[in-house]
């Protein structure tokens, strides 16, 4: 794991100040910035951050894949925090206790996808780190309805961090995958599936793992957390597989995972922006194949996920950044030069 040494940092001992690495336009750096520190409204906690993993999705809002939203930003949706202060009607939470903030920040609880248990797909949803101000920052503010209490986590704040999206998505893609899909494929082997695969080992499934072509790092990374076939996305398994999940943003891998998966098989898409899907024969989709994606999360997703690492905790494989070098973790994640999760320590 590589730890970065820093210096006295602008604000680090001003009571009254915060810091937060900001986005004001898509396509540029973010920049450090000194803000006054802010009060929570009714309903909402402040967190001193303690560690903030840098997810695909990040990218994304930074890059300008997705829709424009709220500039300036500070993005950041894979938090681990500590409750520093209270708003009115807060209740179940305590000052000092540890929580883990998502992707989604609030839901507007009475559309009919509320209502019927999928406030993943809310008709009006505010999402960290998008709509409203995130983890790359030594504070934030988060509605308490939506933050995942912690416990006494025994794993230090920068392995928890991950599992708030990485784990979350990837929990939520692997259920999409169905019970009986003994025999799974990941395509894109980074935060969430260096997490997911030991999850689903654990479960007695069958990894195959897919890189990028020529990447033997990775695939014997993945070996080494349980895959018991690891190799290029451009390769065939050797055998068929009953359901593969596409966490890389690439739409190309659709077609090459469809051929991969046996009659009846589902390829689920695990991510929020993927680039085009190119044409391909139908006979890859016919016999009864699935395609479908996976959206958001839910926090009953968050809270069954949870239990399950907390009763089987995966080996989280981290790298860690000082807070002013989000542009630095996140130029390694997009060059794919980071193994595992890059996490921001304040």
């Amino acid at each position: 794991m590589h730890m970065t040494q820093t210096t006295e940092r602008p604000g680090a001992h001003n009571p009254h100040t915060m810091r937060a690495m900001v986005l004001h336009a898509a396509g540029q750096p973010l920049r450090l910035e000194q803000r006054p520190l802010p009060s929570p409204a009714a309903g909402e906690l402040r967190l001193r951050v303690l560690a903030c993993a840098v997810c695909r999705t990040d990218l994304h809002v930074v890059d300008g894949d997705l829709p424009r939203h709220t500039l300036p930003i500070v993005p950041g949706h894979e938090i681990v925090g500590e409750v520093e202060a209270l708003g009115a009607h807060v209740q179940g939470h305590r000052i000092g206790d540890r929580v883990g903030v998502p992707w989604l920040g609030h839901t507007c609880g009475h559309c009919a996808f509320c209502l019927g248990g999928r406030e993943n797909l809310c008709d009006a949803p505010r999402f960290t780190g998008y709509d409203r101000d995130g983890g790359f920052a030594s504070h934030v503010v988060a509605e308490a309805a939506f933050c995942l209490p912690l416990g006494d986590a025994a794993q230090p704040p920068e392995r928890i961090a991950p599992l708030m999206c990485a784990g979350l998505i990837g929990w939520r893609s692997l259920k999409a995958a169905g019970e009986g899909a003994r025999r799974l494929g990941l395509y894109g082997f980074g935060a969430a599936a260096h997490l997911i695969a030991q999850v689903a080992a654990a479960q007695g499934r069958e990894i195959h793992a897919f890189t990028r072509p020529g990447d033997d790092a990775g695939q014997a990374f993945a070996r080494s957390l349980g895959a018991v076939w690891a190799g290029g996305s451009d390769e065939t398994p050797p055998h068929p597989l009953d359901a593969a999940i596409i966490f890389a943003p690439a739409g190309a891998l659709v077609p090459l995972a469809l051929q991969a998966v046996r009659k009846g098989g589902r390829v689920v898409c695990g991510g929020i922006h993927m680039s085009d899907i190119p044409a391909f024969p139908y006979r890859l989709l016919w016999e009864e194949r699935e395609l479908v994606s996976v959206a958001n999360l839910t926090r009953a997703d968050g809270r069954e996920f949870l239990e399950r690492v907390r009763a089987h905790p995966p080996e989280v494989h981290v790298t860690t950044y000082a807070l002013e070098q989000a542009n630095e973790a996140m130029a390694d994640l997009r060059a794919g030069r980071v193994q595992g999760a890059a996490v921001l320590l304040p």
